[in-house]
């Protein structure tokens, strides 16, 4: 009975009042609006450098190198976007990205195309229903669990490879990452339909709406009726079969799983969130800002590279800009909560 009356307070308002209200578009909500598009400004503004500074950055073929290496780390940064509305964090994305890709490169010598990208997302459902149990059932801190297998995955990855990399025999595990549709890369269109998946998923689900009231309140969200224990394991397991799939796709990005694979994929993912507008408190984000944020460090590392700027220098920028959007988001949370106040 609880299910049930909690089910239907989740349920958003009726559609007729909420389309009125969306269609009263005063000048001050407009700029409400334009307030918070920051991490849109920066992306507009960057692109705008890039093509003022290198003739070859609007080039087809460096957009589409562009759109391919961001794609991964795009997919690793939704997974991450999960974890962070929970109020958590995710240290060990990047090493499960290895483990996965090691192990479907490896088991069954990666021969079936098909199933190395299940092996995959096993691998990262397996990791991703562990660190849920753990963090939710255990009552332990995100953080540390995520950083114990950050160091258990990344040594089962050397363990396993001994330090070298590992090449699929199958002729057509590279295909999805060498094609593109109308000069677009398949990757392209595997992230942004991940990304669309998981805005629906977040937005218009019940499981959505619990895994922000989780973010912002367990106990509120517990005393509501919300099972927290269960949604914190789903939102690491989908998370962990995002990884997964990132791996698999980075490998057949590279032709081979390395175990160097994945490495600050945890630091960017995590930084591309923040930037996005997302709160590391939890319970605030949307997947179109989390996107920009992942799109704004592609364009700087694409631009550094153009540019010939020392890969010492690259990380000194990236740096410079996870400060940068974390002073900016901290900010702008102070300024809400300042105004919601003084309402």
């Amino acid at each position: 009975m609880t299910h049930d009356t909690t089910t239907r307070s989740a349920t958003p308002p009726p559609a007729v009042p909420r389309i009125a209200a969306a269609g009263c578009l005063t000048p001050s909500r407009v700029r409400q609006w334009a307030k918070k598009q920051y991490p849109l400004y920066i992306l507009l503004a960057l692109l705008l450098f890039a093509g003022l500074t290198s003739d070859a950055f609007f080039t087809v073929r460096n957009l589409q190198n562009l759109v391919v290496q961001v794609a991964v780390i795009g997919i690793v940064m939704l997974a991450q976007f999960l974890i962070v509305l929970t109020g958590g964090i995710d240290i060990s994305v990047g090493a499960v990205v290895a483990l996965a890709g090691v192990l479907c490169a490896g088991l069954f010598g990666g021969d079936n195309t098909l199933l190395a990208a299940l092996v995959a997302i096993t691998v990262g459902v397996a990791i991703g229903a562990f660190n849920g149990y753990l963090v939710a059932f255990r009552g332990l801190e995100a953080f540390i669990v995520t950083l114990g297998m950050l160091a258990l995955a990344r040594g089962l990855v050397y363990a396993y490879t001994e330090g070298q990399p590992i090449t699929p025999h199958s002729p057509t595990f590279r295909v999805v990452a060498t094609t593109a549709t109308a000069q677009i890369p398949v990757l392209g269109i595997i992230w942004i339909g991940v990304a669309l998946a998981v805005a629906f998923l977040t937005r218009r689900t019940v499981f959505g709406r619990r895994v922000y009231a989780l973010g912002s309140s367990k106990q509120a969200a517990y005393a509501s009726g919300v099972p927290v224990k269960t949604t914190m394991v789903a939102a690491y397991v989908v998370a962990g079969a995002l990884v997964g799939l990132a791996g698999f796709l980075l490998t057949a990005r590279v032709g081979a799983a390395t175990p160097t694979a994945g490495n600050s994929y945890e630091i960017d993912s995590i930084a591309a969130v923040v930037i996005g507008g997302a709160s590391l408190a939890g319970g605030r984000g949307r997947v179109l800002g989390a996107v920009i944020g992942t799109l704004i460090f592609g364009v700087i590392s694409n631009l550094l590279v153009l540019l010939n700027v020392s890969t010492f220098l690259q990380d000194a920028f990236r740096g410079a800009l996870i400060i940068f959007a974390v002073v900016l988001t901290t900010v702008r949370f102070r300024r809400d909560r300042a105004t919601r106040a003084r309402s």
